[in-house]
């Protein structure tokens, strides 16, 4: 029997995200009729966000700006799937990416909360600018999350994709792009201290309740920066895999031996960035830079040395030549993780087994 999920017209975010995990567990089967039963599926993505949008402009005409922003948020949801499809090299990345970017805005017009550009200010009197959403709950202190986008997406593209899953969550987001970061003259770890700086002067910000969350290639910036700074609370990040895997491969290089280096050696490196970082990890295996064979070798050195460290596998379908993560469940899990974590007075332990989620 063929497997038929898909979007449909019900109109509510819960019911649009369902639709979409559905649809990326099933990609290989969606994708058995070859390239074009894809384009189809791009096609069919593409026109529901369409219509989520001009279901948002009618409901904005009515004065309903609550049904409208829920609409762009199930338009923002199924561009992104979308775009997952589209290949880079296809003539509709180009128009699927303009979407995302162009919902983002337009979602901002219908927001009854207050989303805003601001420049992060540095001491070398140079800044760069991030998408900063308050929360949603300005009568109390709130947690706060610094996410930094993967080197291949904009801050836009991230916007776009966490909009649907931190609105409602009672948590202020500051966006960062990877690029920006890049370009700016002093280190990154030192410019992600300013973002937190400026979280921390947010009258609806709780500053010891700010964390960080590092996405795809960005993972190995946010272990990084939650080692260097200890005002962080909670760190999604690849707990220093990156750096241990290149320092390996290295020995190796060196020595032209590939078992170089001592298990015992291989276990002290493989933790010792991590153990620097005084605050709850959450290591997506499996995505960017963080293979899961080395994720769970590293949890394992975590759990014996009683570090907070957590490790989850996000689901992923393959589809012709490439495999696509189920994005739906997957930042659903890292910011169920990031409530917890930067709960007041989190009494929660860490997870003594992985997850697939």
């Amino acid at each position: 029997m063929e497997y038929r999920a898909g979007p449909h017209a019900r109109g509510d975010l819960a019911s649009t995200r369902r639709d979409a995990a559905a649809f990326l567990d099933n990609l290989t089967v969606q994708n058995s009729r070859g390239a074009k039963g894809r384009q189809n599926w791009i096609a069919i993505w593409t026109k529901a966000g369409d219509s989520h949008c001009l279901l948002a402009d009618l409901k904005i005409e009515n004065g309903m700006f609550g049904e409208a922003t829920e609409a762009w948020l199930c338009a923002l949801t199924a561009f992104e799937v979308a775009r997952r499809l589209v290949d880079e090299s296809d003539a509709q990345s180009g128009d699927v990416l303009a979407k995302v970017e162009a919902g983002v805005q337009r979602f901002v017009s219908a927001l009854q909360q207050k989303m805003e550009r601001v420049e992060i200010a540095c001491c070398d009197q140079t800044g760069f600018l991030a998408h900063y959403l308050p929360a949603d709950r300005p009568d109390s202190f709130c947690p706060a999350v610094i996410c930094i986008s993967d080197e291949e997406e904009t801050g836009a593209m991230l916007l776009g994709r966490l909009l649907p899953v931190v609105i409602g969550r009672g948590m202020s987001v500051l966006v960062v792009s990877r690029e920006d970061l890049s370009n700016h003259s002093r280190s990154q770890s030192e410019s992600l201290s300013n973002c937190l700086d400026f979280l921390s002067t947010q009258p609806d910000v709780d500053a010891a309740r700010i964390g960080v969350y590092g996405d795809g290639l960005s993972a190995a910036l946010a272990t990084d920066f939650a080692a260097s700074d200890r005002r962080v609370a909670a760190a999604v990040c690849d707990g220093g895999l990156w750096k241990w895997t290149r320092t390996v491969a290295f020995l190796e290089w060196m020595t032209r031996a590939p078992d170089a280096v001592d298990q015992d050696v291989v276990s002290t490196r493989r933790s010792q960035l991590v153990r620097r970082i005084r605050c709850p990890v959450l290591v997506v295996a499996g995505r960017g830079i963080v293979s899961v064979s080395h994720a769970i070798q590293l949890q394992a050195d975590c759990m014996a040395a009683r570090i907070d460290l957590e490790l989850v596998m996000p689901r992923v379908s393959r589809a012709p030549e490439e495999e696509v993560e189920n994005f739906v469940t997957s930042d659903d899990c890292v910011f169920g993780w990031l409530d917890q974590k930067l709960a007041r007075n989190s009494t929660s332990q860490p997870s003594t087994s992985d997850q697939q989620i």
